[in-house]
C-alpha cells in the first residue's frame, strides 16, 4: 500500500468528521491510524481555510470539549476530494490488475514449461 498523500489524510480526516463532529483528535487519530501531531496540523489548516468550524460542548461533567463541524465551503472541498480519491484509487486498482494478469500469465508460463520437462 502506498503513503497517503496530504490530500488523502485531509480527506479521510473530513469524512470522519462529518461522520461525527464529536470525535476528538486522539479519536481521530486512532480512528484513522495516523499520528495526533497529523490530526492536529491538519485541522488547523482546515480551520484557517474555512473548511472547518470548532465548537465546545460539555462532553461530561465539567470537561469541555470540541465539536469539529464542516463548514459550506468544506463540504463542497470534501466533495472535490472525494472526486480525486476515487480517482487515484480506482487507478491503482486498474494497475494491479494488469500487474495481477502479468503474473499470472508469467506463472502459467512456468508450470506449462515445466510439465514439458523430464527429470
Amino acid at each position: 500500500m502506498t503513503k497517503p498523500n496530504d490530500d488523502d489524510i485531509r480527506f479521510r480526516v473530513m469524512r470522519a468528521l462529518e461522520a461525527n463532529p464529536k470525535l476528538s483528535q486522539r479519536g481521530l487519530a486512532q480512528t484513522l491510524g495516523i499520528s495526533l501531531g497529523m490530526v492536529n496540523y491538519c485541522l488547523k489548516g482546515l480551520v484557517e481555510k474555512g473548511q472547518v468550524k470548532v465548537s465546545n460542548f460539555r462532553a461530561s461533567g465539567n470537561k469541555l470539549r470540541y465539536a469539529y463541524v464542516l463548514t459550506p465551503r468544506g463540504v463542497f472541498e470534501r466533495a472535490r476530494l472525494t472526486k480525486n480519491f476515487l480517482q487515484r484509487r480506482m487507478a491503482e486498482h486498474e494497475a494491479l490488475r494488469a500487474e495481477i494478469a502479468a503474473l499470472q500469465e508469467e506463472l502459467g508460463a512456468e508450470n506449462a514449461g515445466q510439465g514439458t520437462r523430464r527429470e
